[in-house]
């Protein structure tokens, strides 16, 4: 899947890294460049600077009905960036609590689309965090939304969900301090 060559987002700037990327073969489904069955997501700063966008085509294999994107891939695609975005906002690992999404009109299959993400100002009970997302059609009409909650997670209990040898928790600890791509508007 990955980038849409020629779009807006790609003749801006390069692309925004996930702290991941410093892992030698990470596989999110998602956004890793090494997962071949994965999505290989790629992200920039929105046009505003107020959130991240992807660019999106999808292929026969990302497909329900002929010629329909599933809306499973759709959804994996929304949190896939609303989560991103937080971690880049705020150097801190989210986890997904809930995810609504709302589908405004089929995606097609061949189809160039992206989705831009935004998060919320304010912090909820526990920290958690709101996020949102649309999918954007070439005309930039909304064909999918989504909201989504978060829950920041500490060094601690990343260290006990997350499956890294000594080596790659060094190496994601320290991309997760050091990065700047887009801290400096952190919304909290």
């Amino acid at each position: 899947m990955g980038g849409v060559p020629g779009s807006l987002a790609e003749e801006r700037a390069q692309p925004v890294q996930p702290p991941w990327e410093v892992l030698p073969d990470y596989q999110c489904f998602g956004c890793s460049p090494h997962n071949p069955a994965g999505l290989r997501l790629r992200f920039w700063e929105s046009v505003d600077g107020d959130g991240l966008e992807a660019p999106l085509v999808f292929g026969r294999a990302h497909e329900s009905y002929p010629g329909v994107v599933h809306g499973g891939i759709v959804v994996t695609v929304c949190d896939e960036i609303m989560g991103n975005l937080l971690v880049l906002r705020t150097g801190v690992t989210h986890f997904t609590v809930t995810l609504r999404t709302r589908f405004l009109a089929p995606l097609a299959v061949g189809t160039a689309y992206r989705c831009v993400a935004t998060v919320r100002s304010e912090t909820g009970a526990g920290g958690q965090r709101q996020a949102a997302a649309e999918v954007l059609d070439e005309t930039g009409r909304t064909v999918a939304s989504a909201t989504g909650t978060y829950q920041p997670a500490s060094a601690e209990a990343v260290r006990q969900h997350f499956t890294l040898s000594d080596a790659d928790r060094q190496l994601l600890d320290g991309a997760m301090s050091t990065s700047e791509h887009m801290r400096g508007r952190d919304p909290g």
